[in-house]
């Protein structure tokens, strides 16, 4: 009997705290499967625009290589307007920028370059453009501004290339022990295969043969220090 009465009382203890508790928990489970159904809507959203996204980036990369310039830059301009939160409207600046170059207009396509550098929706496009920012500056003779724009953030995987492109900078100021102390640190540091390792020999077998190799080893070894 008093085993009857102690389930009893417990089944009657659940039923009370059920009723005192029940409708907190209906509201949780319903807030639950609101967010759970809101993550799915957002995730199917979210890649239904990358989807869309991609289709107009295919599209604007055939129209350039096509040579349907006025084509590929409305398609750049769709991108940007339609899908600016994505990273294919950062991949499609890069290719606007690119096809600037190849028609020689460098400060438009730096104007595209710094876009991205400064407002990048994926970190590494913003890495990318940063360096190619870098060889239009240099183009356009503005040889410390490259260097300027090099400096102050961490190329991770790209570091070897950054140093080539230092280097570069270097050459075009006249800054000749410099630019092979960055040369040989791009060697160095390269185990990926991130730079034409021909010409990197080249230049820096050039760049050695005229100058004297304790100042080209010091001046590689101030510039080890100043990149840690």
């Amino acid at each position: 009997m008093d085993s009857y009465l102690d389930e009893r009382e417990k089944w009657e203890a659940l039923l009370a705290w059920l009723r005192a508790n029940g409708p907190a928990m209906l509201t949780g489970v319903a807030i639950a499967a609101l967010a759970l159904g809101g993550y799915r809507w957002w995730q199917g959203h979210v890649n239904g625009r990358d989807l869309s996204a991609s289709v107009f980036y295919g599209q604007m990369e055939h129209d350039f290589a096509s040579g349907q310039q006025a084509a590929a830059f409305a398609m750049a301009g769709r991108l940007e307007r339609h899908y600016g939160p994505t990273p294919y409207a950062d991949q499609a600046r890069l290719a606007s920028a690119g096809a600037f170059v190849d028609s020689g207009h460098l400060s438009r396509a730096a104007g595209e370059l710094a876009t991205v550098m400064h407002h990048p929706h994926d970190a590494i496009l913003g890495l990318i453009a940063r360096l190619r920012l870098a060889r239009v500056q240099i183009a356009l003779h503005q040889p410390q501004q490259a260097l300027t724009t090099l400096d102050g953030v961490d190329p991770g995987a790209f570091a070897p290339r950054y140093d080539v492109v230092r280097g570069e900078a270097y050459q075009a100021l006249g800054h000749k022990r410099a630019a092979l102390a960055q040369y040989r640190l791009a060697r160095a540091s390269d185990t990926g295969g991130e730079t034409d390792h021909q010409l990197l020999a080249l230049e820096i077998s050039e760049l050695a043969a005229n100058l004297p190799a304790s100042s080209a080893g010091q001046h590689a070894a101030a510039a080890a220090g100043a990149r840690k």
